[in-house]
């Protein structure tokens, strides 16, 4: 899953980044408004943190345009900012939730599977596809209850296609998803991992769609 983190302040930044690619997310980074409004209508990205005051363009004014563009990716603010006012008027611009700084790392991490998930339509941090079964809290993925150990990027490439259970989705897409922007990305590099997690999982899971991509269904 990719992350857009925007926060002006270089110390939390960079201890939020090592939190979320430590966790397991790909994260892009913006330290002001104006880049922050680029990237977020340019890229995908399937959750956003966004600090309210921001240099050039605030926060709040910047969410604001997104909505009005019909961006709809969950947006989450993370700000010093915590009388009951803000709030309203964060969530009254579009933002899906809401936490105040200080905050602890893990309440942080929380909040993003939630919001991820809600974007999904799921409600359960526990995944299942059949006999395939994904903790998105400890990131532990079982087949018939026992453990199946996976790199980062084949967990990455799984993660997202649990979280589409039933859609096709393509290899642009999962290249987009799964890779932060100043990465080399290769669409032709989903290829292999889809290869080795068929290597893993039952051969039938990852279904391929003959010129659209792959989609997950549970066995028959």
């Amino acid at each position: 899953m990719r992350i857009l983190l925007v926060e002006d302040e270089p110390t939390l930044r960079a201890q939020l980044r090592t939190g979320l690619t430590e966790a397991g997310y790909a994260v892009d980074e913006a330290d002001n408004g104006q880049d922050a409004l680029f990237l977020g209508d340019t890229e995908a990205f399937d959750v956003v943190i966004l600090d309210l005051g921001l240099p050039v363009l605030d926060g709040l004014s910047v969410l604001k345009r997104w909505r009005e563009s019909g961006r709809v990716m969950p947006v989450l603010i993370l700000t010093a900012r915590d009388n009951w006012h803000d709030k309203v008027a964060g969530i009254d611009a579009g933002a899906d939730d809401y936490l105040s700084k200080p905050f602890h790392m893990e309440e942080l991490l929380a909040r993003l599977r939630a919001l991820i998930r809600r974007a999904s339509g799921l409600a359960s941090p526990l995944l299942q596809c059949g006999p395939l079964s994904l903790d998105t809290r400890s990131g532990r993925v079982t087949l018939d209850g026992q453990l199946i150990t996976l790199t980062s990027h084949e967990y990455k490439v799984l993660a997202y296609l649990m979280h589409r259970p039933g859609s096709v989705v393509s290899r642009t897409e999962l290249t987009e998803h799964i890779y932060a922007q100043d990465f080399d990305r290769d669409s032709n590099t989903i290829e292999v991992f889809v290869g080795r997690l068929r290597k893993k999982l039952p051969p039938a899971l990852i279904e391929t769609v003959r010129g659209l991509g792959y989609r997950l269904v549970p066995p028959a």
